[in-house]
């Protein structure tokens, strides 16, 4: 058995009605900024419950509600100049991935110099590392997709350059999990959120960078996901499908913070860098069939326990976890999704496959035998 290490710092609480547990968190005194997208964590009331809790504990709060889909450098930017003018003492990010995401980032950057894109290793990122601490970080997910709460990385969007970065001093100080934020996610976004975890753990397990604890976790996510998924695509309301999401998607950060993603996820940055519009969870379903069938003469055996954890008890092939794959997002409703959908042309294969390898190229170092250049341009074409 080789070396591995287990370095968690983030408190995290999980369950309904945790979000309360955040009058108890020890933050520093002074003024907290609130990270968030779009209208649905303000018209749901999250913000307010969040700030609400804040304020009984003696802290004022402001509001950034800028975020995009898929974060930008310059909301990073826009954002952590604001925390130095402001003089804010901490942070929350409450929503999706976007909101955390950008949360991290913006942490580091109100305490440390330059750019972010100075931080990022790969692309045109500088490569530098982070000097100092960032400001104190409590995340608060409203989706159950990214893991983002239990690890320490950040995906942010620079031009045509997705690409995750971030490192020990961007794990949340604490991490709220309640599944009552998720009630209200739609179906559609559930799935593609649900995958997104899936995978995260799947990608995890099947990586050269595993390790025994990084399995556990991921067999437990994927068994999870397998059971409740598409339970809670079919009835947002199921309490206890989106509890068993939400954990799954928690146990798969840990799976990321332990071993790594592949370079399933490595093209799907590049194919949303090109196309914004492009969820990421859906764009990892369109190309999983033709990525992973091109490692099941090497990793057989731990696709077949894949399977298995999905819930298909006998499976002892490569074929039965593409069979299983295909059941649930046959259960999910998303079996019909591709690539042409959101404007991926033939044409744009090989520059999408250069960007891929060029920004995030060390996620393909993981895969379980090096793909071949051609081969990643395949998986984008046979997608589409």
């Amino acid at each position: 058995m080789s070396v591995f290490s287990f370095y968690m710092p983030t408190r995290l609480f999980f369950g309904s009605g945790a979000v309360g547990k955040l009058s108890r968190a020890r933050l520093p005194e002074g003024r907290g900024l609130i990270i968030t997208g779009g209208s649905s964590t303000t018209k749901l009331g999250y913000v307010a419950k969040v700030a609400g809790i804040l304020k009984e504990a003696g802290h004022e709060t402001l509001v950034y509600d800028k975020v995009k889909p898929n974060p930008t450098i310059e909301g990073v930017r826009e954002c952590a100049a604001l925390c130095r003018s402001e003089k804010i003492a901490f942070i929350v990010g409450l929503g999706g991935g976007s909101s955390i995401d950008t949360a991290k980032a913006v942490a580091i950057m109100a305490t440390n110099d330059g750019d972010w894109w100075d931080y990022i290793h790969g692309g045109t990122g500088g490569g530098k590392r982070m000097a100092k601490d960032g400001l104190p970080l409590v995340a608060i997910p409203t989706t159950a997709g990214t893991g983002t709460e239990a690890d320490p990385f950040t995906v942010i969007t620079n031009g045509e350059e997705k690409i995750g970065g971030g490192g020990e001093k961007c794990f949340p100080a604490v991490s709220i999990v309640d599944p009552d934020f998720m009630m209200t996610v739609p179906p559609h976004l559930t799935a593609y959120q649900g995958f997104d975890a899936f995978f995260h753990a799947a990608e995890g397990y099947l990586a050269s960078t595993s390790t025994p604890m990084s399995d556990m976790f991921a067999l437990q996510a994927i068994e999870l996901i397998g059971r409740s998924l598409a339970a809670a695509v079919r009835d947002g309301s199921n309490a206890e499908a989106r509890a068993d999401v939400a954990l799954a998607n928690t146990l798969a950060g840990f799976v990321e913070t332990l071993s790594s993603c592949t370079g399933e996820h490595a093209i799907e940055h590049a194919l949303s860098a090109f196309h914004p519009d492009l969820p990421h969870g859906a764009g990892l379903i369109m190309i999983s069939n033709a990525y992973w069938k091109r490692f099941a003469e090497v990793a057989g055996a731990r696709m077949a326990a894949i399977a298995r954890a999905m819930g298909k008890a006998d499976a002892t092939r490569p074929e039965d976890f593409l069979a299983a794959l295909a059941d649930m997002q046959q259960a999910c409703g998303v079996d019909t999704l591709r690539l042409a959908d959101y404007g991926v042309r033939e044409e744009d294969c090989g520059k999408i496959a250069e960007n891929a390898v060029v920004t995030m190229g060390g996620l393909f170092r993981a895969d379980p035998r090096r793909l071949e250049s051609g081969e990643i341009e395949d998986i984008i074409r046979e997608s589409i």
